[in-house]
């Protein structure tokens, strides 16, 4: 990854209109940010959009940016917020995700089976503030601190927030395996 003085470089030449120093933090940070996005959103392709609405966000309020060496807690909030406005926007619309392998049975043996297919369907059932915060600390390995600064946050709420949301995975898990 980018070191910290070349991040705040390329963040002020980006802030000042460098597309080039742009193009090099959405390189270095897109394969991460996508990560996160499908596990809030359980679905690539809304994830690559999350994260594609994001960049753009980033591009247009980049200048706004007062302290650059905060950018990657910046950039996952964006992120965050990305996959709740598509999570939202989804449920207006009342979208339920019919799964390609469902309408195919030559698609049967390649469906996902046993822990991996539970815990892909619990964390469905999550709200998108608790796949959030999973996400960050269990995929990303972020420690409370900055995940409290990614959400804007006290420390205090996101330590709460994450025994929150362990427990409603728990008991989803718990759900799903007695179905």
């Amino acid at each position: 990854m980018v070191e910290a003085a070349t991040v705040s470089t390329l963040v002020d030449l980006a802030s000042a209109g460098d597309r080039s120093a742009f193009e090099s933090l959405v390189r270095s940070r897109a394969d991460s940010m996508f990560r996160l996005s499908v596990a809030i959103l359980g679905d690539e392709a809304d994830a690559a959009d999350a994260v594609q609405d994001a960049f753009i966000g980033v591009w247009r309020q980049l200048p706004r940016l007062r302290e650059p060496e905060r950018f990657e807690a910046w950039l996952r909030r964006i992120v965050v917020n990305s996959c709740r406005m598509t999570l939202r926007a989804k449920a207006r619309r009342g979208v339920r995700e019919m799964p390609i392998g469902d309408m195919d049975p030559a698609a049967a043996p390649a469906r996902e089976t046993g822990d991996v297919e539970l815990l892909r369907i619990a964390l469905r059932d999550l709200t998108a503030d608790q796949r959030s915060i999973l996400a960050l600390h269990h995929l990303e390995g972020r420690p409370l601190a900055e995940i409290a600064e990614v959400l804007a946050i006290p420390v205090g709420t996101a330590k709460s927030r994450l025994f929150t949301a362990r427990a409603a995975l728990v008991r989803a898990l718990g759900e799903e395996d007695r179905r």
